[in-house]
């Protein structure tokens, strides 16, 4: 009996429902976060993909989904130099590629803390050539941690993003003119008041990542071409908020839903991770992120800060017709466990004990043409429950139609000693305007699906 493609073994294959894998890519044995597709005028497709770990991109060029060819891997900046890099999150619109950059975690990728990195934005012209990027500019944050993380941008003259900014906490709104690509300019903040360093009293934040997680600070930016005027933000325990940003210049407050207590917490990631308008209806959805398996054991939670029962992380159904007044009203369920897969659920998943399971990242189209943007469908990086794609044509009877776990990895490509189980990890995700989805993973590659036809 033959194996699929993408398996690793016999015994390692993945698990799959309602859809098919039409190829995939290892990256050179290097690993993606967040991609970002561009079309060319003559009807190319390119994948530019931000690395989790490393200083720079790699290019793939998936105009046949079945045979990506890998362009080139482009660096920043000289990674001996700077051992900290690392380049998550990237955008691509009106023909520009513009990249966040900034120093690594050395919880998840192994860096000590003394290393340097570079924090801000590179911004590069596609138009002439995608796949030799042009660097035009470079905007710096002014600091030297994390730097910039997952931003908004959809073509024009705006970029909205969470960054670190000197005499602030955190991450807050710093929003950038780009009218000259080569020349951007800051003109905007916006932040919660806790955020202001200066007015903080004494012993607020405690030192230290894990407790960094329960600060109000802004973890991603989405923007939506129906909605010109809202930003919507996941702004870790402080919730969902909307900005109103009719003047980029001076955002207001519009609306602060808040989901901790009782969702997420302890051991998971960003307590609120991304709130995404969808288009053209009065909803949007609302996320925690849980947390990677391979990071823990029973004995490190045991014995850890956050011991104990691991609050529940989950997608939400919000309705924002008023968008002062947002309201949560339907719960998105549990990923459909395979009938073969080899634990009782996701939160018991290899570890012996339940761990911080929950969501990642998901689709978020902003409106760009070249990317899928139904409002009806929401797709969705699980972590070790997969891609996980969900109906919500009806916003309050939200039925999962298909997933891929992806095969477990076989050694680790970057990072620090994993104490925990190796096991396939969903990271993220985009879905082109043909229906392709490309998810990459923890450390793997990057697999390019689709749902199988009626």
């Amino acid at each position: 009996m033959s194996i699929p493609f993408y398996a690793k073994s016999e015994q390692n294959q993945g698990y799959i429902k309602n859809m098919e894998v039409v190829g995939y890519h290892d990256l050179n044995k290097m690993m993606a976060f967040q991609m970002a597709l561009h079309k060319t005028e003559d009807g190319r497709y390119y994948l530019y993909c931000g690395s989790f770990y490393g200083a720079g991109w790699n290019i793939l060029d998936v105009t046949d989904p079945a045979k990506p060819r890998h362009v080139k891997f482009f660096e920043c900046c000289d990674p001996k130099e700077y051992k900290a890099q690392c380049t998550p999150k990237i955008q691509v619109a009106d023909s520009l590629m513009i990249a966040a950059i900034g120093g690594g975690v050395p919880f998840l990728h192994g860096n000590k803390p003394e290393d340097k990195a570079i924090c801000g934005l590179q911004i590069y012209d596609l138009k002439e050539d995608p796949e030799n990027p042009k660097l035009l500019s470079f905007w710096s944050t002014g600091t030297d941690g994390m730097g910039v993380h997952r931003f908004a941008y959809n073509g024009g003259r705006y970029v909205y993003m969470p960054a670190e900014c000197p005499g602030f906490v955190g991450f807050i709104v710093r929003i950038l003119d780009i009218a000259d690509p080569a020349n951007p300019v800051e003109c905007g903040r916006w932040w919660m008041p806790e955020q202001f360093r200066d007015g903080m009293l004494p012993g607020t934040y405690p030192e230290g990542h894990a407790a960094e997680k329960d600060w109000a600070m802004c973890h991603g930016c989405t923007l939506s071409p129906d909605r010109p005027n809202q930003l919507f933000m996941g702004y870790f325990s402080g919730g969902g908020i909307i900005v109103d940003i009719s003047d980029p210049t001076r955002p207001k407050l519009v609306s602060q839903l808040k989901v901790q207590p009782p969702f997420a917490g302890k051991n998971c990631g960003a307590r609120c991770h991304t709130y995404l308008p969808l288009r053209g209806r009065n909803f949007a959805v609302l996320t925690n992120e849980g947390e990677r398996f391979p990071y823990f054991t029973a004995e490190k939670i045991a014995n850890g800060p956050h011991r104990g029962a691991q609050p529940m992380n989950n997608l939400h159904m919000i309705d924002v017709s008023n968008p002062a007044d947002p309201t949560l009203v339907a719960e998105f369920p549990y990923p459909e466990v395979p009938a073969d897969f080899p634990y009782p659920n996701f939160n018991d998943c290899g570890i012996g004990c339940q761990g911080p399971f929950g969501p990642h990242n998901v689709h978020e189209p902003m409106g760009k043409p070249w990317l899928q943007d139904d409002p009806n469908l929401v797709y969705c990086c699980y972590f070790h429950a997969g891609m996980r794609v969900y109906d919500v044509s009806d916003p309050y009877y939200i039925k999962e139609l298909a997933y891929f776990i992806p095969p477990n990895p076989e050694k680790p490509l970057f990072g620090p000693k994993l104490p925990g189980p190796m096991l396939g990890t969903a990271e993220d995700c985009v879905v082109d305007d043909r229906g392709y989805i490309y998810m990459d993973t923890l450390h793997d590659g990057i697999y390019i699906l689709r749902l199988k036809k009626d």
